[in-house]
This record gives C-alpha cells, structure tokens and sequence, in this order.
C-alpha cells in the first residue's frame, strides 16, 4: 500500500508556547499530532469539572480539510480526562489559538504541568456539500428509527 501524500500545515508559535515542540506525532504511524499545554503554572483539574487548555499555536489548515482535536487515549484510561466536544473541529479558515476543552470523568485531581500532551490534532479532508430541501427523502429498511433501532446487542 502507498503511503498518503502528506498534507502541509502551517502553525504559529505564539509568545506562551516559547519553548514548548511544535504539534507533532508520537510515532511514525500516529495519525494525530500532539498537542501540548502552553500554561505557565501547575494547574489542577479535579474530578467532574472542565478546563479550556491554551496550546500556544494557530494553525493554518489548507482549503478542504478540517482539524480533528481528539482525546489522548492514555490521559482517558489513566485518569478519566477527555475532550468534552470530542472531537472539536478546527475549520480551514480559523486562525485563533488552538484551545482544548478538557473535562475530568475520573476520581482523582489531575495536575497539569506546562508540556504535558493533552490532545491530539488528527487533519482530514472535508466532503463540500450541496443543501437541497426535498419534499420527501428516499425509503431505507431502518427508517426513521433514532437511538438503539438497530438492535439490542
């Protein structure tokens, strides 16, 4: 199989992530890149509760793509810490700083120390869309049926 022709994107540093790597993967064959917290102090972040972690970079995502910031699967098995919008999109057009909303599922207070990698940034291309309104939508087996219609198992 070929690999994917990689796509370049562009991050700003900002003055908060002096020092800090730049968003990267963890391994030759991560599909994220790791993005780390761009805070100056040791920050708590106790059970039930939600914090907005800065990262210290804007990103320039190119025309058709989207930014996917996604939980740490060690951060959620370890301490119960997630993304609360998992996945937060990131839309090509946006030039802010990268923040990731964290919130604590676990039992015990998690500190957050400056470099810690709290998320990760997963770049996919984006389907563009046609909106139509039609006066009636194509018959399927399922239907209408919403949470739990397919099954019990």
């Amino acid at each position: 199989m070929m690999p994917a022709e990689a796509v370049r994107v562009r991050f700003r540093r900002l003055a908060h992530a002096a020092g800090l790597a730049l968003p990267a993967p963890a391994s030759a064959g991560s599909a994220g890149l790791d993005l780390r917290a761009a805070i100056d102090a040791e920050t708590t972040l106790s059970p039930g509760r939600r914090l907005l972690v800065p990262t210290g970079f804007a990103v320039a995502l190119p025309a058709g793509h989207e930014g996917q910031v996604r939980p740490r699967s060690g951060l959620a098995a370890r301490h119960g810490v997630t993304v609360v919008n998992a996945p937060g999109t990131i839309d090509s057009d946006y030039r802010g700083e990268i923040l990731v909303a964290l919130v604590h599922l676990g039992d015990e207070p998690l500190t957050l120390r400056r470099g810690d990698r709290i998320a990760q940034l997963v770049v996919a291309p984006v389907t563009a869309v046609e909106v139509e309104e039609a006066a009636e939508l194509d018959e399927t087996e399922r239907g209408g049926g919403g949470f739990g219609s397919t099954g019990s198992g």
